[in-house]
């Protein structure tokens, strides 16, 4: 078992090797390839370098990024068959990098980054010729730099958040997933910003020193209204920051963006609704007009959408009470729909709380039925509620086929 494990091993060991596109160089060959018609990128590099075996699977992806006809991406073991090579061309250390240009034995030494789009870049730009590397899609956190800064992190109409980052930082790069996806999870939210600001940049140190920035990544929240910003020292998962945002901001988001239960709902106007849905026909009239009390009391200190409330009771009203039923069933419905915009999503989620409202008492009532039923037999109260959840379920499919 252990020879076929081994023998496994290296036929894809061997697999790889053989699927390489860097061409490997020697004393012997190096003038053949290099010099020519193609520009080449040569790696000279040694078996023991821990940095060259760091290299080596994105040396390969740069490889498999250029078309082998136009560019040459090219290694050699400058410690061994190489080292008349790394001689030549004055190596002294692993892995030194040189650019050859077309027709040239004379290189230029590369001192960029070692990460695949940097030297994709350098390549791209020394050659003409295109990787076909796809551009990683636009950052969710908005950039800042010295120039934007005061614009939008001292917007008075906007709570911001702001990660002052360094390129180079570890933690920062650990960070930057869990903060993109809070930024897409506010990206709905027009007075919230998630922002990110590079402290580090020389144009860019200046504002960090202004807020005190010593270390990265710092991250500050900046309220609306032009009050001092304020260190954030929570944690740095996404629910963590999605927490503290929804408590500083008065939002109702969730891991992922979509609205909580709570999104929409005013507690004065609940009571309403629930008390609605119990009465009588003329006490529900008396509620519909305290409903409009409360609404114009209430002015902007609620959304607009708070007024979903009055269109649902009036709506119950003219149509009875299966229209409730029929229309949380149609939200449900457009809401599982992939194609929907957000801020539609956002409608619909919202419309849906307002609704769940209407029935909070009468479940209490259904509840309060069945402990009278029952009485102090548990078993009974469960096979009641079973029984009622059944019907519901029913009434539910009822309505879909109608639908």
């Amino acid at each position: 078992m252990r020879f076929v494990s081994a023998t496994f091993s290296a036929l894809s060991l061997l697999s790889l090797a053989l699927a390489s596109k860097v061409v490997d160089l020697d004393s012997k060959n190096f003038e053949n390839i290099i010099g020519g018609s193609k520009p080449a990128l040569v790696e000279f590099f040694a078996p023991w370098c821990g940095h060259c075996k760091n290299l080596a699977p994105t040396y390969e992806q740069l490889a498999d990024a250029f078309p082998s006809d136009k560019v040459v991406i090219a290694k050699t073991d400058a410690d061994g068959v190489g080292k008349e090579l790394g001689n030549r061309f004055g190596v002294t250390g692993f892995p030194t990098l040189k650019w050859f240009p077309a027709g040239s034995l004379e290189p230029q030494d590369y001192s960029g980054g070692r990460d695949l789009d940097s030297l994709a870049s350098f390549v791209s730009r020394e050659s003409g010729v295109k990787s076909n590397i796809k551009p990683p899609p636009p950052p969710a956190a908005v950039e800042l730099d010295y120039s934007n800064f005061n614009d939008i992190a001292l917007n008075d109409s906007k709570d911001v958040l702001v990660a002052f980052t360094a390129p180079w930082c570890g933690h920062c790069k650990n960070l930057k997933p869990a903060y993109e996806s809070v930024a897409r999870a506010f990206a709905s939210e027009p007075s919230v910003v998630v922002a990110q600001m590079n402290a580090d940049d020389e144009a860019n140190r200046p504002i960090a020193s202004q807020y005190g920035v010593q270390s990265f990544p710092t991250i500050k929240f900046f309220p609306k209204g032009g009050k001092e910003p304020v260190a954030y020292s929570s944690g740095r998962t996404e629910e963590q920051f999605i927490e503290f945002l929804n408590e500083n901001c008065g939002t109702y988001r969730t891991a992922g963006g979509s609205l909580s239960a709570k999104a929409g709902k005013v507690l004065t106007l609940d009571k309403l609704a629930s008390n609605f849905f119990t009465a009588d026909l003329p006490s529900r009239s008396d509620i519909v007009a305290e409903t409009k009390k409360s609404l114009a009391e209430l002015g902007s200190s609620v959304s607009t959408s708070a007024s979903y409330y009055l269109k649902a009771m009036e709506r119950i009203m003219d149509k009875g009470e299966s229209w409730l039923t029929k229309e949380q069933a149609r939200i449900a419905g457009l809401l599982q729909s992939p194609a929907l915009a957000p801020t539609k999503i956002d409608e619909l989620k919202i419309k849906a709380n307002i609704l769940s409202s209407f029935a909070e008492k009468k479940v209490e009532e259904i509840a309060d039925a069945a402990s009278d039923i029952a009485g102090e037999k548990m078993e009974d109260v469960k096979a009641f509620i079973s029984m009622m959840e059944a019907q519901g379920a029913k009434a539910t499919d009822r309505i879909k086929e109608e639908l």
